[in-house]
């Protein structure tokens, strides 16, 4: 079934994981990061906070996050859910395969040790 093949890559990748809702796993990485990997046929949703944003700043943040959208990330984009920035990302569940679901796992590892330092500096200006 679907839940087995999703589980099967995450034994495979040996990170930390639990699966709190049918089709619902949260993965923990190293480091702070939790990401939710959600099936909803036809898609694999893969989703990580990253920070509140700020209410000062915002016309520069989120141009810096189209920025990085558009010249720095592997995997996923950069988006606004409430007042949350998140990464997202999402694959046909038909063709993921153990290699895409390692590859957008680092990505987001990647994109949030190298730019939650510049991100987080909006907070302070």
């Amino acid at each position: 079934m679907t839940e087995n093949k999703i589980e099967q890559y995450l034994r495979e990748l040996h990170v930390s994981y639990r699966e709190v809702e049918t089709n619902l796993w949260l993965v923990e990485p190293e480091g702070p990061m939790e990401v939710a990997v959600v099936y909803a046929e036809p898609l694999v949703v893969f989703r990580t906070l990253v920070m509140e944003a700020p209410e000062e700043n915002r016309p520069a943040l989120f141009t810096e996050l189209l920025r990085l959208n558009a010249t720095d990330m592997v995997h996923g984009a950069y988006g606004l859910e409430g007042d949350n920035i998140v990464l997202i990302d999402s694959w046909q569940y038909d063709t993921l395969d153990f290699e895409e679901l390692r590859a957008v796992i680092e990505a987001f590892s990647l994109a949030l040790t190298q730019h939650y330092p510049i991100l987080s500096g909006y907070r302070k200006r």
